[in-house]
């Protein structure tokens, strides 16, 4: 059976997002044009950044979707949380200890959720 291991985002904006995402993610696009961007993450998993107004068929909402960021502990959460406030991310959720680890929440331009964790 197949796994995914590819994960597309909706955006407005495909240029402000692969910048957005370059200086989050520490890396450039493997892939880049006017409607579309692909990241290849050290996991392996692949990011895509599709330019919503060209998706077929149309999505729905914006936003709506979320990244998760795992780390190795409560610091690191800590610590991650200080240097994306430094970046100017919109915060929507301090950290915080939740019932699967201590975690925050931030959004990128499209209002996609990127959480970071620490499980317990």
């Amino acid at each position: 059976m197949a796994e995914p291991n590819f994960t597309v985002l909706y955006v407005t904006d495909v240029s402000a997002s692969t910048e957005f995402y370059t200086e989050l993610l520490g890396r450039p696009p493997v892939e880049a044009s006017p409607g579309f961007a692909l990241f290849a993450l050290k996991s392996g998993m692949m990011l895509g950044l599709w330019r919503r107004s060209e998706v077929q068929p149309p999505p729905a909402d914006p936003g709506g979707s979320e990244l998760s960021f795992q780390v190795a502990d409560p610091a690191a959460v800590i610590a991650l949380h200080a240097e994306w406030m430094a970046r100017g991310l919109s915060i929507i959720l301090a950290p915080a200890k939740m019932d699967f680890g201590f975690t925050f929440l931030a959004c990128d331009p499209d209002r996609h959720r990127l959480r970071v964790f620490a499980e317990p």
